[in-house]
């Protein structure tokens, strides 16, 4: 069963012109008979009138405000469709066209969408309600546009009930590309999606964050700002204002709304860019309204008005400042061109826009240019009724040339190419001459996969209906005191960057970035934004990058850390600086002072080398150990003054393992050998009979010193091998680095130095005890005091060292090594030298045993020493022994008592002289 709809005829009053509509015929705009019928939707006029009166009657009024650009679309679309009914693209089938006025409102497009689905050849208009429009055969097999998003959503629900293909020249809004709410509908643009990215990709190569936006209130304006805003948000592109201005201009908050959008545009200063989605005459009243106010501000314009030369032409127009904008990329329209030129040969029966156009000549003939056209864009239907059209008729070719917007001209031909296109798809095996040859939906299937050739360029429909091509960013330049609308560059939408054609475009493009638009003042290099209480990410503070962080970009949102610890930066810094690197370097005046005195040490040690050596013989190189313990201990003084200069210059893993080693090792070789000497001088003046046993038994000389050094060594091999020291890089002080040795493992370290100071402990106790030696043999003394410059040197170095850092933290240790080693140095060989170079009378035999025997007489406590004669040249002598025994049967019983000096008690006989002198002798040569 099906219901049927009759299109109610509306009435106005009837005249000889036939503006009003008393049947379904009248309210067709321009028509033209063929097999297949085309429909046409375009706002020819910019409103329509609405009653006064009340109650308001559903009756289809009169319109104003007649579009010039959007008339050329009308005639765009009927040349198409003439040249592809002269052309053999069809073969032999025709088109034809109803277009109708849709007057930018959605109600009046809404009532010719209903023509456009009532049955064909239904004598009465009617439009069948039926589950199924499989076999349903329309007025029309397509359509083409309309001229607004607004309207075209409204009109496309509708036309999908029945599939009917819609294809629109003009409507970008983002939302029609959705194929589930608009399955039927095209278009030969790009949506607003590519536009609003473009846009936003202006404003960011320009510098701009800060702009406003207005925009019409209806669904076109609203998704436009919406996809902007998505555009603007992921760019960090600020929004500071968004106006809306109602949709229509019979609005009465219309102009109030102006002058509050003028109003904040004159109070936001930092706002220096608008973008502007507004239809041709809301932007028309704004720009009239700024030029008024004084405004001057860089206006982005939407493909909607980008090209409107009826704006380009106000009066004082460049006062506002300069309009750059994004137009649809146009093509040949040379045929079109040709085709204006001989409008005026055609006949005005059929076509209602073009009868008007010649009527509206008439009228504003006399008139200038702009003046010419404001005339005409406020004539409304009824205006022209009221004309005395007995006048001869006008006709001006200029006007309408001078009005073309070759980008909406170029997509509207495009979009009838596309549907002609489709259309002989199908014909190839039906006759199309038969409008039931197929239905909307197959026309539909077929639109979808149609490939035109364009500029020699292959254009198709994507998944989502939209044609993907480029847009033209055009400036408004003025040139020859005319405002001239210019094309500065091409949008590429699938690669989303602009193309310039010549070095001077691009200059016109640079000379935009010379406006700021900013809400703060661009963060330099080396600062940073810091984001204040304004809800806003475009409104901040800058600061300045902290120490060891940069910026090497203007407006960064944070600060990059240097990336590695061998870099640094200061406050405010736009880049990392390479730390210096320190160390104790051989041209550091520490360095060469602490070389010199280790180089110092090493004469001084070779010297006393070569002193000993030529006095080998004399009674002071013996007393010391002989010449093989002395070379021994030089030696080992030479390799600690040697250590010394691994301390200095660039660490390396070589430097660091030997220094310690080295001095740890050469040290305790020096210690042990000391400590022996320290043994054997006190076990040759030793008179106690049990420390002189245990001395005996400890008196190991080569087994001591080869255990003692030993051990030192396998302390050193473990740290060598299990944590072994390495090269450091020391950062605790901000802008370098420390190149510095790590010893691996403290532990090791302490105790390294601690076996050596255990040795030197050892060693000082056994001089201690010998310090009351014979006076000119004094080196128990001198190796008492060494040890205690030993001990002092690397007390006070301990703490030195904890709190010490910096590249002269080696020259601590080589100071404590060089003041100890050069104390035990002196202690022990300088005394022996001065004896042997300024004292060269005690250094020989005579006067020794004369010395040791002076010595030994005074530490006997029950012998006493009578006589002691030294022949110095027989090196003989003689002692006389007197004994304490009272009377001979006292010696008999063995009642008298003896004490050979440094030999025990002898009891029970008396002595003969002449074992005395060899005990005497022995204890002397012991020495």
């Amino acid at each position: 069963m099906a219901f049927v709809i009759f299109l109610i005829p509306c009435f106005v009053v009837s005249t000889d012109i036939a503006f009003s509509c008393q049947n379904a015929d009248d309210f067709v705009g321009a028509s033209s008979p063929g097999d297949i019928v085309i429909g046409g939707l375009f706002a020819v006029h910019s409103e329509m009138l609405h009653p006064e009166e009340d109650p308001i009657k559903p009756v289809i009024q009169n319109c104003a405000g007649f579009e010039i650009q959007v008339f050329l679309q009308t005639l765009a679309m009927i040349h198409a469709i003439e040249t592809i009914n002269n052309s053999t693209l069809l073969s032999g089938v025709t088109l034809g066209y109803e277009i109708y006025d849709t007057c930018a409102e959605v109600t009046k497009a809404m009532a010719s969408a209903l023509r456009f689905l009532s049955k064909f050849n239904s004598s009465e208009d009617a439009v069948e309600f039926k589950c199924n429009y499989s076999d349903y055969i329309p007025r029309v097999k397509a359509v083409t546009g309309a001229s607004y998003s607004e309207v075209s959503m409204a009109v496309s629900r509708l036309l999908a009930l029945q599939l009917i293909p819609q294809v629109s020249p003009a409507s970008s809004a983002e939302i029609l590309s959705d194929k589930i709410r608009f399955p039927s509908f095209f278009r030969t643009i790009p949506s607003d999606f590519h536009q609003t990215r473009a846009m936003t990709r202006l404003i960011c190569e320009s510098g701009w964050n800060w702009i406003g936006v207005i925009a019409t209130d209806d669904d076109n304006g609203r998704f436009a700002l919406e996809s902007f805003g998505v555009q603007a948000m992921a760019n960090n592109v600020c929004i500071a204002f968004k106006e809306m201005l109602p949709a229509y201009l019979s609005d009465s908050t219309f102009h109030t709304k102006v002058d509050q959008a003028i109003e904040k545009i004159v109070k936001e200063t930092r706002v220096n860019v608008i973008v502007v989605f507004m239809r041709q005459f809301h932007v028309l009243k704004l720009f009239k309204k700024a030029i008024e106010r004084n405004v001057n501000k860089i206006w982005i314009a939407s493909d909607n008005w980008s090209a409107a030369v009826k704006i380009s032409t106000i009066p004082n127009i460049r006062q506002l400042g300069t309009v750059v904008g994004f137009g649809f990329k146009n093509g040949d329209i040379s045929s079109f061109q040709e085709f204006l030129r001989k409008l005026h040969e055609k006949p005005t029966e059929n076509n209602k826009f073009l009868r008007e156009y010649i009527m509206l000549l008439s009228v504003c003939a006399h008139l200038k240019y702009h003046d010419f056209q404001t005339c005409i864009a406020n004539q409304s239907q009824d205006n022209l009724l009221e004309n005395d059209w007995s006048k001869p008729q006008i006709w001006r070719d200029d006007f309408l040339n001078a009005n073309v917007e070759p980008g909406f001209i170029h997509s509207t031909m495009l979009a009838v190419y596309a549907i002609a296109h489709a259309i002989k798809r199908l014909c190839k095996d039906r006759d199309c001459k038969d409008p039931s040859a197929f239905t909307p939906w197959e026309l539909l299937e077929e639109l979808k996969r149609v490939v035109i050739i364009d500029d020699d360029k292959e254009v198709k429909f994507d998944s989502n209906g939209d044609m993907s091509t480029s847009y033209d960013v055009l400036l408004w330049k003025e040139i020859d005191g005319h405002m001239e609308i210019t094309t500065m560059a091409e949008y590429n939408a699938e690669k989303g960057g602009f193309i310039f054609e010549d070095e001077e475009k691009k200059q016109d493009f640079l000379a935009l970035k010379k406006v700021q638009s900013t809400c703060s003042q661009p963060c330099r290099p080396g600062q940073v934004k810091k984001v204040t209480e304004s809800p806003h990410t475009c409104c901040y503070e800058c600061i300045y990058c902290p120490e060891n962080h940069y910026s090497n970009q203007t407006d960064m949102d944070y600060c990059y850390r240097c990336n590695n610890k061998t870099y640094w930066a200061p406050i405010n810094s736009s880049t990392c600086y390479r730390k210096t690197i320190y160390f104790l370097a051989w041209t550091d005046w520490f360095a060469i002072f602490l070389l010199l005195l280790s180089a110092f040490g090493v004469v001084l040690v070779l010297s006393i080398c070569v002193i000993f050596t030529k006095n080998l013989d004399t009674p002071v190189v013996k007393a010391s150990g002989g010449l093989t313990v002395c070379y021994i201990i030089l030696f080992s003084h030479f390799l600690i003054f040697l250590s010394t200069v691994f301390f200095i210059d660039v660490p390396t893993e070589f430097k660091c393992k030997t220094r310690q080693a080295l001095f740890g090792i050469s040290f305790t070789l020096c210690i042990s050998c000391i400590l022996i000497k320290s043994l054997k001088i006190l076990l040759a003046f030793s008179f106690d009979p049990k420390l002189q046993n245990f001395l005996k038994c400890m008196y190991k000389p080569i087994p001591t010193v080869v255990t003692c050094t030993g051990i030192q060594v396998i302390i050193c091999t473990f740290w060598l091998i299990f944590r072994t020291p390495f090269v450091n890089q020391n950062f605790s002080i901000p802008r370098a680095i420390i190149l510095e040795c790590n010893e691996g493992s403290i532990v090791a370290f302490g105790i390294m130095l601690g076996y050596i100071a255990a040795l030197a402990f050892i060693c000082f106790i056994f001089a201690f005890k010998g310090r009351k030696l014979p006076e000119n043999y004094n080196e128990a003394k001198f190796i008492t005091f060494g040890m205690l410059i030993y001990f002092i040197a690397w007390i006070v170095f301990i703490p030195v060292y904890a709190t010490t850092f910096g590249k002269y933290l080696p020259a601590v240790e080589i100071i404590v090594v060089l003041i100890s080693n050069y104390g035990i140095l002196c202690c022990t060989f300088l005394p022996k030298c001065y004896i042997i170079i300024y004292k060269q009378e005690t250094n020989t035999k005579s006067a020794f045993l004369k010395m040791v025997y002076t010595y030994s007489s005074k530490s006997a406590g029950s012998v006493a020493v009578s006589q002691v004669s030294l022949d110095s040249k027989s090196s003989s002598f003689r002692a006389t022994i007197t004994d304490s025994c009272k009377t001979e049967n006292d010696s008999v019983n063995g009642n008298c008592h003896y004490q050979v000096p440094g030999q025990p008690l002898i009891k029970g006989k008396v002595l003969p002289k002449n074992a005395a002198r060899t005990m005497v002798r022995k204890r002397v040569s012991s020495i």
